[in-house]
């Protein structure tokens, strides 16, 4: 074992928010900060936009999990991508920022996490961005994380924001904003044509900081704990070799939500019965960790358009793939340039309630199975439950940390999942067979129009469905009185000093939207009461 070295901190996981607190605690010259993370520095692919095509099953920058086969995904393993690069799942993604409602963080709090409120949460949201348009009351304008709107004007937005006027659902340019309800273009962290991960933002200008030390390819095999219930540090590995360093103040937590479970069972640290199934020694009972997880669960309904040039399988088909390297090239625009989904609608899909709980996602092609493009042109409209209540969990398996946990969503366990889901397909289509869209001649693929019934619709979300990769809560926080909190409303280990998690495993229930932007909003208020608590 090489030499052990003592940090005032150590960050596992530079991932969405493992960056940013590790950005913020290494502020302080006189902070000595250790950053462990499991996959390398970059990936070639992965500053351009349309990168997360080549990535979302690449095992060199990411971990390639799958979930256990369900009743809800008709036995099928879902992939379950999470970034394995410095930056985490943000140098991998779809690039969509996203907050989410002001409802979710207020339920939070009312949940009994004092501190976690949108009128708490906001002041970090605001730090932590770079972004021209909105309110300033709502909008940060000079934070790390650059925030752009897509350049990407063209007949199927316009045929989109119309169609979806035409059905009661209202353009909004700025969700981030005041209020989520409404289609807009997507908010995206590009600028200039390039992605904004939290490695390129926070990382890069840290990184000639002398008291920061990051470490890559540092694959860790758990926390450190005295006699006392104390982190005194962490055991990780590097290319084989195994190092521990030592900590004087705090050890944070940032592995994400399928890794920061399985780091605390590593340790020993979860329910015993759990523990001991995988040959792991019980140090401290805490039988929440692993639970709580939540995701989106989101069929994609599949739609034709006749009309020449409006999707990309006409306009980047064949040869013109060559078109449009030269004009992401040069331009930093077109189809390798944009997010995932550049436009999205938050919606409503029952008029009783007055926030939106659905989501409808575009994607402007139609594509096959490995992210190729299809010869058919079309569209790609993911329509999904925002705030599932459905609720499963990740455990290890083994104490070997190479090993990976078992994931089991239990998708549509709740009913009220399973109504919002064929809802939410069903404003798809409202949307979809609008006149304006009508116009342009768009035809339903799938699920096809012969799937009508309320039974035939989550047939299909049964063979169908995919996640939106927005895996949550499975370390989450909550009140003295919830058994199955991990943590307390500062992102404490319950029953260990020195010990924090900081990512969206934290989450007690599942926020409307995408969860990298909320990610990092974690990463920046968990830095802030560790240094607070700290100088305490």
């Amino acid at each position: 074992m090489a030499d052990v070295e003592t940090y005032d901190f150590i960050v596992v996981g530079a991932g969405s928010a493992g960056a940013a607190v590790a950005y913020r605690l290494s502020a302080d010259p006189g902070h000595r900060v250790l950053l462990l993370e499991a996959g390398r520095a970059s990936h070639p692919w992965s500053p351009i936009p349309i990168g997360y095509a080549r990535l979302v099953n690449n095992p060199a920058a990411n971990w390639c999990y799958s979930g256990e086969p369900e009743d809800s995904t008709n036995g099928r393993r879902l992939h379950v991508p999470r970034g394995k690069l410095l930056g985490g799942s943000s140098a991998i993604n779809g690039l969509v920022f996203v907050r989410g409602q002001a409802r979710d963080y207020d339920h939070w709090a009312q949940l009994g996490n004092q501190g976690w409120s949108y009128a708490d949460v906001l002041p970090f949201f605001k730090k932590l961005e770079s972004y021209e348009g909105g309110e300033d009351e709502f909008r940060g304008r000079d934070g790390p994380l650059k925030v752009t709107d897509p350049d990407e004007p063209g007949l199927l937005y316009e045929s989109l924001i119309k169609a979806a006027g035409e059905v009661g659902i209202p353009h909004n340019p700025d969700y981030n904003g005041a209020r989520q309800e409404g289609i807009s273009m997507s908010q995206a962290t590009i600028s200039g044509g390039r992605r904004m991960s939290t490695a390129h933002c926070y990382l890069t200008p840290a990184r000639g900081r002398a008291n920061l030390e990051i470490q890559t390819e540092a694959l860790s095999h758990g926390v450190l704990l005295d006699d006392e219930k104390r982190c005194v540090g962490v055991r990780y590995a590097v290319r084989g070799e195994i190092r521990e360093a030592r900590v004087r103040r705090e050890v944070v937590v940032s592995a994400g939500t399928i890794n920061s479970p399985q780091v605390l069972e590593l340790s020993g640290i979860g329910d015993p019965e759990t523990l001991a199934a995988a040959g792991v020694d019980v140090r401290h009972a805490l039988p929440g960790v692993g639970r709580n997880l939540r995701d989106h669960y989101a069929p994609r309904t599949r739609w034709a358009i006749d009309q020449p040039g409006v999707t990309y399988n006409s306009r980047a088909g064949g040869v013109r793939i060559v078109g449009q390297a030269l004009k992401y090239l040069f331009l930093r625009k077109g189809m390798m340039g944009i997010p995932a989904a550049p436009i999205r609608a938050f919606v409503r899909t029952r008029e009783t309630i007055d926030v939106p709980d659905g989501l409808l996602g575009w994607v402007p092609l139609l594509y096959d199975p490995g992210y190729k493009l299809s010869r058919q042109s079309g569209v790609t409209c993911y329509a999904h439950a925002m705030r599932p209540e459905s609720t499963g969990h990740i455990h290890i398996t083994s104490p070997d940390p190479g090993t990976a946990p078992a994931i089991r969503f239990n998708f549509l366990d709740s009913p009220l999942d399973i109504e919002t889901t064929i809802a939410a397909i069903r404003k798809a289509r409202a949307v979809m067979t609008a006149p304006a869209m009508q116009a342009i001649g768009t035809r339903e693929l799938a699920p096809g129009p012969a799937v009508t019934t309320d039974e035939a619709i989550l047939e299909w979300v049964k063979a169908a469905g995919e996640t939106t990769y927005h895996p949550v809560g499975t370390c989450k926080m909550g009140p003295d009185g919830d058994p199955m909190a991990v943590l307390d409303e500062r992102l404490r280990v319950r029953g260990i000093r020195g010990l924090r998690v900081a990512d969206v495993s934290i989450m007690p229930t599942h926020i409307s939207g995408n969860t990298n932007a909320p990610a990092i909003m974690i990463g920046e208020k968990a830095a802030q009461m560790v240094l607070e608590d700290s100088a305490g």
